[in-house]
């Protein structure tokens, strides 16, 4: 008879960063056990449940017996099971005798053996149906393999009170195995199996009996105040904090929710406040402060500005929160008042006055100090906003003081902020609006889908910061392998990428790597590598193009040109979408890959079509049809009309097709075979301006 199965280790406070990963390895592992012996009905739904306190799992439709197996196995070579005479030999006895153990039966004589071929050879086979095993012993063995495989972060050695030593990751108290409403006997981590458990260390009294499988989540949260879903606690949480909030926001990044959510069983949120005079500090200091030392969440109006009260999230539920309330409130001051004295320190040292110290400040052994770093990125900033039309004064400016705030105070206490305290820094300094924000925005992009920078100069000194990290970084031979990467080149090229492509900044993708190997000129140590940097950036850009949903061959199409600017690539593609959808434009894909690999086996130098060697009508036919539509594929493009350009090559389908069917290129008479290479050197000229449509031919 099917039942629902329950499994759960009671154990104590469980590492809150693992548990979620703890949750899942151990429902898995004992799915995958069961599933592997041929417990489970195909409908089967498994639910994992970790707490601070707890690891389970319930399976529906679980068998109390697997299925009977035919089994049909092979015993030995007949060369082998047969001596010369052709009776049976010993290892063939051996092997009976040991088969018969295993198929329990009393013997396996000669006869009940099938003869059949196996490959270039004949074989014996033996076939017997093993009986299904009993759910206790598939369960064992499933609960011992999910044990041994969870990913523990750290094992820890203790004792039981029988004196018996036990590795696990945290203590293990209790051992819940239910079938339905019967207890599987199993043992592990020296416990056995029972049906009891504990709720709520403080909020529950006394062991609670479970009854059946299936009652065991609605039990625990009725009778031992624990909700027992991980997804289901966090989905609490997140609702009470937005409730408490009213008509404020809360701020609850996922990794705190997840944090939170690992360290209580019964989520209560409670409302606390703090006094208003720390408003005067950076409300990014306060959030940090909060949420990374407290687990607290921050609450700002609709304009986004820090309120003075934030929310908790307690394991005790209490009809008298106050001394909850006033121990938080009493905790985190001491923190913000620290926030306080580092602002008002650091703003007593103008950042300028701070440059001397990035001389004492080693970048890499290598490639110096973050001093001379400084100076590097300054003289590219400049290059670059020139580039782009930006102030190179202010772009120089903002890259000179761009890591200035790395010695304050605050910066050493809390890294995440730096940049942003740079940017309060210099606008206290009085510095220009738009060198503060470049301080800032100068590590924007920060991660995958983070904003550009928003201001022209601090675009400059982002480009000039992630060019010098990505060329020095490389030319000291610390370029990126397999999956490590420890100086995020990957994210710096991709930085580097986006900013190109989606600002449309005119800049020259070799300009950019040669201005910045330049700044490395008298390194010993440095050794120039734009080629291999340049195929890693078009490499990443393939990856950055598939995400914003072209395909592949439309990627390589454009791509595989290496365009040197990437301000027009996006319209490129988008030509390259429409050419494709052109009912002519597989036959004109085909004949350019064909064109390509004529022109790769042709030697020498490719001359002009000289029309009095045009002899077939077809290759007449076509440098007339090219000759008509040039002014317009040039006209086209000169416009930036890349859909247009690309259109206008359909109308040379059949002029294409009747070459190819009637004109033999590689004639012998040398000239002929040299003109009509040129021909077909000035048509895939034609056909590759915006992109190489050979890309797109199956």
């Amino acid at each position: 008879m099917n039942q629902t199965l329950l499994v759960e280790l009671l154990t104590e406070e469980l590492p809150p960063k693992a548990l979620a990963k703890l949750g899942e390895a151990f429902a898995a592992g004992i799915v995958n056990g069961l599933k592997a012996r041929d417990f489970l009905e195909a409908g089967a739904v498994a639910t994992a449940y970790a707490t601070p306190r707890r690891l389970a799992v319930t399976i529906t439709q679980v068998r109390a017996t697997s299925p009977d197996k035919a089994i049909r196995e092979k015993v030995l070579p007949v060369s082998v099971a047969l001596d010369a005479e052709g009776k049976p030999s010993a290892p063939l006895g051996k092997k009976l005798a040991a088969l018969a153990a295993v198929a329990k039966v009393d013997a396996i004589s000669l006869e009940q053996l099938e003869r059949a071929q196996d490959g270039k050879a004949e074989s014996f086979f033996f076939s017997y149906t093993a009986p299904g095993a009993a759910l206790h012993t598939g369960l064992q063995a499933a609960l011992e393999e999910a044990v041994a495989k969870l990913p523990i972060p750290k094992v820890m050695n203790y004792q039981r009170p029988d004196g018996a030593d036990v590795q696990f990751v945290r203590p293990v108290h209790k051992l819940i195995a239910l079938f339905g409403a019967e207890v599987v006997p199993l043992a592990i981590l020296g416990l056995a199996a029972g049906r009891t458990t504990l709720g709520h260390r403080f909020l529950s009294q006394g062991e609670i009996a479970v009854p059946n499988a299936e009652s065991y989540a609605a039990l625990l949260e009725a009778q031992g105040k624990v909700v027992p879903g991980i997804t289901d606690r966090k989905e609490k949480i997140r609702a009470a904090l937005l409730d408490r909030a009213g008509h404020d926001k809360v701020l609850m990044p996922e990794a705190l929710l997840d944090e939170v959510n690992a360290l209580v069983e019964w989520p209560v949120v409670y409302e606390c406040h703090f006094e208003e005079e720390f408003l005067a500090v950076p409300q990014e200091c306060l959030i940090l402060t909060m949420q990374t030392n407290q687990k607290y969440f921050a609450l700002t109006d609709a304009g986004g500005r820090l309120r003075s009260r934030f929310l908790i999230v307690s394991n005790i539920e209490t009809a008298d929160p106050q001394h909850i309330i006033g121990g938080n409130e009493r905790v985190v001051r001491p923190r913000l008042s620290d926030a306080k004295f580092f602002f008002e320190q650091d703003k007593k040292k103008k950042l300028a006055d701070r440059l001397p110290g990035l001389a004492n400040v080693v970048y890499h052994n290598k490639l110096g100090t973050q001093g001379q770093r400084t100076e590097r990125v300054r003289t590219l900033a400049g290059d670059i906003a020139r580039g782009i039309g930006a102030d190179a004064a202010l772009a120089e400016r903002g890259a000179l003081l761009a890591k200035a705030d790395l010695l304050t105070d605050m910066v050493g206490e809390f890294p995440e902020l730096q940049g942003i305290m740079g940017t309060y820094y210099a606008r206290h300094d009085a510095e220009p609006a738009e060198v503060a924000q470049a301080i800032s925005e100068h590590y924007q992009p920060r991660f995958a889908g983070d904003a550009l920078p928003a201001s022209s100069t601090g675009t400059a000194v982002a480009l000039a910061d992630k060019l010098e990290t990505l060329v020095g970084i490389w030319g000291i031979g610390l370029a990126p392998t397999g999956d490590k990467d420890p100086f995020a080149l990957r994210r710096h090229a991709l930085g580097i990428l986006r900013m190109l492509l989606e600002k449309r900044l005119p800049l020259s993708i070799n300009q950019l790597l040669a201005q910045a190997a330049q700044l490395f000129a008298g390194n010993a140590q440095f050794k120039q590598a734009d080629a291999d940097i340049r195929v890693f950036l078009y490499d990443r850009l393939r990856g950055l193009l598939r995400e914003r949903g072209f395909t592949q061959n439309e990627v390589e199409a454009v791509v595989a040109q290496e365009p040197d600017t990437l301000g027009n690539i996006v319209e490129r593609l988008e030509a390259v979408q429409a050419f494709a959808a052109l009912p002519q434009a597989e036959a004109l894909a085909a004949a350019n890959k064909r064109i390509t690999n004529i022109l790769k086996k042709s030697e020498g130098a490719v001359g002009a079509v000289q029309a009095g060697l045009l002899q077939e009508t077809a290759e007449k036919g076509l440098h007339a049809a090219m000759t008509a539509l040039a002014p317009k594929i040039d006209a086209a493009f000169a416009q930036g009309d890349f859909a247009g350009t690309l259109t206008a090559l359909a109308q040379l389908r059949d002029d294409v097709d009747a070459f190819f069917n009637d004109v033999m290129v590689m004639a012998e008479d040398l000239a002929l075979r040299n003109n009509r290479i040129a021909l077909l050197s000035q048509l895939h000229g034609m056909m590759n301006r915006v992109a190489d449509i050979s890309k797109l031919a199956a």
